[in-house]
């Protein structure tokens, strides 16, 4: 066991998360260790109190308890690196790509595949198939956000810590830019808005929280419901069949959990396909609600990260980067008689 350790933040090490610092500094750290020293007091910035989530900056102290010793490399040698990525999953990741150079990766990520592992997520994951993705460099490529489960899409990944870090910035200080395509049940009036109701998290149904949703709170009960917080997210109707469906252009303001799905589900107009917020035994029989439109519509959730549009942390220049729909939304547009084409790609800017 090492003693006590007092490490100051270096310059250049700044806007990073306690344990993904603390864990570059000792590989032999778990998760689940970091987190039980933030909960028992051991570890600590400044001599407060933190969360293995806690962002650190430049200059601070942190104090480290005494750690278990690393192994010694022969050991770890020894080891296996991980399970070895089947074939198909490899030409699945880098079929993917979208977008990249030295810094930045941009994925289409595919409907059903997980960013990263976790409680009820299995082992297969965006996170856990980077590998695939170094293209000769040493390092894997790291995420910098994520999309749900069931949520297709522009996927942007950080070719190093330093890339890592201003995109991750960037998404704080929300200088990017990302518009989602949805079908969503009926038509929203007025048919541009913006959506400002608090999200909560309601009980999860499992030890690890599995089931959890979001509770939609009126604005002005956020302040007194404990554990709410501010949401908000701008919607466009782009196009729409008769009265029991739209296509629709959804800009997240703020980055809450489900925000999207919970906002229009609580409009009254949840997205197709969203069993959790839209009701799946629902059929939509004409009077616009439900989340399910029978027929030759696929039951799979109709979201997509249709575009992200961010500064390029080393070029400074400005980066729009575009994803085709997945197939079962392709279908839903082809049987809809919609057109990819037929709309701008971001009709928010011509409203302004």
């Amino acid at each position: 066991m090492s003693g006590v350790q007092t490490i100051r933040i270096g310059e250049d090490e700044g806007e990073q998360r306690l344990d993904r610092w603390l864990k570059k500094k000792f590989p032999q750290l778990t998760q689940g260790a970091v987190e039980k020293m933030c909960r028992t007091g051991q570890l600590r910035v400044d001599g407060g109190r933190v969360k293995a989530a806690t962002r650190l900056e430049a200059g601070q102290e942190v104090r480290v308890p005494p750690l278990p010793e690393a192994q010694p490399a022969a050991a770890k040698s020894a080891r296996p690196l991980g399970p070895r990525l089947v074939d198909a999953d490899v030409q699945m990741i880098q079929s993917a790509v979208l977008w990249r150079d030295e810094h930045v990766i941009a994925l289409n990520k595919p409907p059903g595949l997980p960013s990263q592992g976790g409680s009820g997520q299995g082992s297969r994951h965006v996170d856990g198939l980077t590998e695939a993705l170094m293209f000769g460099f040493k390092d894997r490529p790291k995420l910098v956000h994520r999309l749900d489960k069931d949520t297709s899409g522009v996927l942007l990944l950080a070719r190093t810590d330093r890339v890592a870090r201003a995109l991750s910035a960037a998404f704080r200080d929300k200088t990017t830019r990302k518009i989602y395509w949805a079908v969503v049940a009926g038509v929203p009036h007025p048919r541009m808005g913006t959506v400002r109701y608090g999200l909560v998290k309601a009980p999860g149904h499992g030890r690890g929280g599995e089931g959890e949703k979001m509770l939609a709170v009126h604005p002005r009960d956020i302040d007194t419901t404990k554990g709410a917080k501010r949401a908000t997210t701008d919607y466009a109707v782009l196009d729409a069949l008769g009265s029991r469906a739209s296509w629709c252009a959804l800009v997240p303001i703020t980055g809450r959990t489900h925000q999207l799905r919970a906002h229009m589900a609580e409009l009254g107009h949840p997205i197709i396909g969203d069993g959790k917020y839209g009701g799946s035994g629902q059929e939509n029989l004409g009077d616009g609600w439900g989340a399910q439109l029978g027929g030759e519509i696929s039951k799979k959730l109709h979201l997509h990260a249709r575009c992200i549009s961010f500064e390029h942390p080393i070029t400074k220049k400005r980066v729009t980067v575009t994803a085709p729909l997945p197939e079962h939304m392709a279908r839903t547009w082809k049987s809809l008689g919609w057109h990819e084409n037929d709309v701008p790609d971001d009709p928010f800017s011509e409203a302004e």
